[in-house]
């Protein structure tokens, strides 16, 4: 069984009527997820790809209350103001794709949201997938295949290019589940790791991190703590291994200051805890089977 969605899932776009939210809202109806309903304020009464839209997540839950996910496309400005909105409407997962919302605005939306029971992912991710079932973000499905090992990611782009490798060698994905890559996060490296340990379908995971912060140093530490009969098989990726100290590599959080989330401290903390770093993604598969 897949992690957080699958063909339980029921999905509210919010600001489906944007670029974005329209063209993904196609994407995830052709590949099979289950699209219910949209919201825009003040679009109210149209529909989107045969998706009807509301001017209220309230709204639309009078009308759908099988809801239990809801993508969020919305503007960075308005962003937070939608995840609140879908959090007092007690969705239990939102998945936020926005990128460029303030750090600050970021920690209190996603503090809120634990308080009131909703998880979520992101801001600034791709999404999730469960492949051959559902996806919920703006992952390109065919390079997923379905299979038994985990993906948890900081990069959209690395998410795809390890899916694509894995592929390539005649093996699958069960979910994959892309953090972001802004410096803080809802689901993080520990929460995904935890959802594939109870996960029977996923028996390896393969987990893609990036320079800066120290995201990967936390769940080095965490995994050393874990009896070995505890633990699944992790293989992991550092993305930004020849970025030069103070400069920012494209995400938000892939910024290293003197040795703090360096690759090289990330790399050493992971190998330390008996983790295999790949140092290219095309050794990812030959990792996983060796």
């Amino acid at each position: 069984m897949p992690i957080l969605v699958g063909e339980y899932t029921r999905v509210l776009v919010q600001g489906i009527t944007g670029r974005q939210g329209s063209l993904h809202t196609l994407e995830m109806k052709k590949y099979g997820t289950k699209v219910v309903a949209g919201v825009t304020p003040g679009k109210g009464g149209s529909t989107v790809h045969g998706v009807p839209v509301y001017d209220s997540v309230y709204e639309a839950l009078e009308e759908h209350p099988e809801i239990n996910t809801s993508i969020v496309f919305v503007p960075a400005p308005y962003a937070p103001d939608a995840v609140y909105e879908a959090v007092d409407s007690h969705i239990p997962l939102v998945v936020v794709i926005t990128e460029h919302i303030p750090a600050h605005e970021t920690l209190k939306m996603i503090e809120y949201a634990k308080c009131r029971g909703t998880l979520i992912v992101g801001p600034n991710t791709p999404g999730i997938i469960s492949p051959g079932i559902t996806k919920v973000g703006i992952m390109p499905g065919q390079y997923f295949s379905p299979g038994n090992i985990g993906i948890v990611s900081r990069s959209g782009t690395l998410t795809y290019e390890v899916s694509a490798q894995l592929k390539e060698k005649g093996l699958g994905v069960s979910t994959a589940i892309g953090i972001g890559g802004d410096p803080v996060n809802g689901v993080d490296f520990i929460e995904a790791y935890e959802m594939f340990l109870r996960d029977p379908a996923t028996q390896k995971i393969v987990l893609v991190g990036e320079i800066g912060g120290s995201k990967e140093e936390k769940f080095a530490e965490y995994y050393r703590s874990l009896p070995p009969e505890k633990r699944k098989p992790v293989v992991a990726y550092i993305a930004g291994r020849s970025a030069p100290p103070g400069k920012k590599m494209g995400h938000a959080g892939a910024i290293i200051y003197g040795k703090t989330g360096s690759y090289e401290a990330k790399a050493h903390a992971l190998g330390e805890a008996g983790i295999k770093v790949a140092e290219r993604v095309v050794d990812i598969p030959g990792l996983l089977e060796g």
